[in-house]
């Protein structure tokens, strides 16, 4: 959104995805009261980044409310707004909704529909672990993320052979949930995103990290999963 629409707008609540630009130039314009919605790359690298984290710091600082859509990146936000709080994404169930499974081609179809980011997702885990079951499985990952080049390499050099989607709009992600039998989403930040909820209602299996620190995880039955060696067990 530019500069000058920021300027113009009249409300009686702002709320602003990602507490980036479009955030800090509400601050400075004396948009209030003002609502921040942090959504997880905004804090974990916006907070590290060298021309960001001043950006940052400055809108947890001075929005009159933080809400963070992941648990993992709530201390994060109170680190700089005390009273900051997790509300979780909805899903949009008028695009995500149960179909059938596709029909079975002898291997089990496995949609990796996270972006490729082996620091933050552990994409490169996902495709270590597959590697070892790779006769029994029929792999597709969207292209899609910093690390992509280097997990086909990797999967490649373990003999996994992985069939490369296109990336898509947002509300295109059904038809590749749909045509998946098990979808993985990530194995490092041990929170519940937007790819696992989406798939799930979707119908399908998911497999993901989720931390046990974590009290809104409590009643999950599997924790803790986050290497290799547990997602083959």
């Amino acid at each position: 959104m530019g500069l000058d629409k920021i300027f113009r707008l009249r409300g009686d609540v702002y709320h602003v995805n990602y507490l980036l630009q479009d955030c800090h130039i509400a601050s400075r314009f004396g948009k209030r009261p003002l609502i921040g919605h942090a959504h997880g790359s905004d804090l974990r690298a916006g907070l590290k980044h060298f021309l960001w984290k001043r950006m940052v710091r400055h809108n947890l600082k001075n929005c009159n409310k933080v809400l963070v859509s992941t648990p993992d990146i709530l201390e994060l936000a109170r680190q700089y707004s005390e009273d900051a709080e997790y509300l979780p994404n909805p899903v949009d169930t008028q695009l995500f909704y149960p179909k059938p499974m596709p029909d079975r081609n002898g291997k089990l179809k496995v949609l990796i529909a996270s972006n490729s980011d082996w620091n933050v997702k552990g994409t490169d885990m996902a495709i270590k672990a597959l590697s070892q079951i790779k006769d029994q499985v029929d792999v597709s990952i969207i292209h899609h993320g910093k690390d992509f080049d280097r997990t086909v390499e990797l999967a490649k050099s373990l003999g996994l052979n992985l069939h490369v989607l296109k990336k898509v709009p947002h509300e295109k992600m059904s038809e590749y949930y749909w045509g998946s039998e098990v979808v993985i989403d990530q194995f490092r930040m041990g929170s519940l995103g937007m790819i696992t909820l989406e798939a799930i209602a979707c119908g399908r299996p998911v497999l993901t990290f989720v931390s046990s620190k974590y009290p809104e995880y409590r009643d999950f039955p599997l924790k803790d999963v986050d290497t290799e060696e547990k997602n083959c067990q």
